[in-house]
């Protein structure tokens, strides 16, 4: 089996490492060698980080796809329109493909595997979710006897190790995110990772291969984690939670509910004790009950072993033959936003006076809203009561249209934070 690799970076110098290192136990495991051929690179002249003697390099990535000799192509280069053009000419000269490219999979993944299918090939990604995490794969085989019923992932490292700083060393997002950003975990531009696309992408995937339906990353609910403060962190702490940035999908009577956004978690859940740049995603099957993977979620060595597992299945021929591990896929409707139930935690400022809080429960009752904790300090010099609550389980819109009334008094002194709380049980 003959490998043309696209993009010689961070992933795929790995997966070549990775395979050098331990070509004596794939070899044991296939009885085959993995043969890297070609390469495509974006400069010839700068130095990779992995040996490329016996590889034949160009710039040029078409030439790679298009080589008859390649049977394998792994996709590494990221991004989405020019990999997408790559992969759909892989795929019609015949090659199986392999990719890490969540956001590819997540916007074009029913087209790409509908066209795989088409030519009788196979569109691998197991490296696309959580690193090196096997998750994809404990999906459709590990857990297979299952009907999935939640999903709930820490599955983008750097808003972890955000949230982590800002909890244990009491630092701001703005000053934790610029560490982020020198030490490589987010991007010079951290949209996709502060503000949810990243774990929305992967999300989607996720949902997709737990319950058998094509890929809808539209309707994936997405809320990031620059707005979450440190007095939030704080008021958490004190309540009993961790907050962590989930993306969350539940089958709720035949519905699908797919959400990122911060959550509260209880601090005894082991998923509330992942902390840095580490990944976990928990998995409540119908018949297992409640399952927890952990592991790296990105880096070079862990997510080439993610692609060369999906390299392992090709060789020994135990690719599913059916699409995102299902052999048929079903139509489902999702869960409106505001139908969606959930307990929330709400933080308000308000002029410090007496009937201030009554008034404030007073609206939430009218709502059918109860209160299951509350924390209030007066800690400004302006006298005003900071105001931290964690109401029963409500339905969003409820919820919403209760905080849009509280925050017409003249006594609140700032936006009502609204942030989901998850027991996870």
């Amino acid at each position: 089996m003959n490998i043309g690799i696209l993009g010689l970076g961070t992933v795929g110098g790995g997966v070549v490492n990775v395979i050098n290192k331990n070509t004596k136990e794939i070899e044991r495991r296939t009885g085959s060698q993995l043969n890297i051929t070609h390469a495509a690179i974006k400069n010839l002249n700068e130095k990779t980080i992995c040996p490329t003697d016996n590889i034949n390099l160009t710039e040029d990535a078409f030439e790679v796809v298009n080589n008859k000799d390649i049977d394998v192509i792994l996709e590494l280069i990221g991004g989405i329109d020019f990999a997408k053009k790559l992969v759909e000419t892989a795929i019609k000269n015949g090659k199986h493909v392999i990719t890490a490219n969540k956001a590819l999979i997540a916007t074009h993944g029913n087209e790409l595997l509908s066209l795989a299918k088409k030519h009788n090939t196979h569109l691998l990604f197991e490296a696309s979710v959580a690193g090196g995490i096997p998750i994809l794969k404990s999906l459709e085989q590990g857990l297979g006897a299952n009907k999935i019923e939640l999903i709930a992932g820490i599955i983008n490292g750097t808003g972890n190790f955000i949230l982590t700083e800002m909890r244990n060393k009491g630092r701001d997002f703005a000053d934790v995110l610029k560490e982020a950003q020198e030490l490589g975990y987010a991007e010079a531009d951290p949209t996709y990772d502060v503000e949810g696309v990243d774990a929305a992408h992967k999300l989607a995937i996720l949902s997709s291969m737990a319950f058998g339906c094509k890929l809808e990353l539209d309707q994936v609910s997405t809320i990031g984690i620059s707005q979450i403060e440190g007095e939030d962190v704080s008021y958490a702490d004190e309540l009993g939670y961790s907050i962590k940035h989930l993306g969350i999908a539940k089958k709720i009577n035949g519905q699908i509910e797919m959400r990122v956004h911060p959550t509260l978690i209880p601090k005894k859940r082991l998923i509330a004790n992942v902390d840095g740049v580490m990944n976990a995603v928990l998995i409540k099957g119908n018949a297992v009950g409640n399952t927890l993977y952990y592991g790296a979620g990105a880096g070079s060595d862990a997510t080439a072993s993610a692609v060369i597992a999906d390299l392992l299945d090709l060789v020994n021929g135990t690719v599913n033959d059916g699409t995102l591990g299902w052999k048929e896929l079903i139509e489902f409707t999702t869960i409106e936003t505001g139908s969606v139930e959930s307990i929330f935690y709400l933080r308000l400022i308000a002029t410090d006076k007496p009937g201030v809080l009554a008034n404030i429960t007073s609206t939430l009752a009218d709502h059918n809203i109860s209160i299951e904790a509350v924390v209030q300090k007066q800690i400004d010099s302006l006298n005003n009561a900071h105001i931290a609550i964690i109401t029963n389980k409500v339905k969003t819109a409820e919820i919403t249209d209760a905080i849009k009334q509280i925050q017409q008094h003249e006594f609140i002194k700032d936006s009502v934070k609204l942030i989901h709380v998850e027991t996870l049980e």
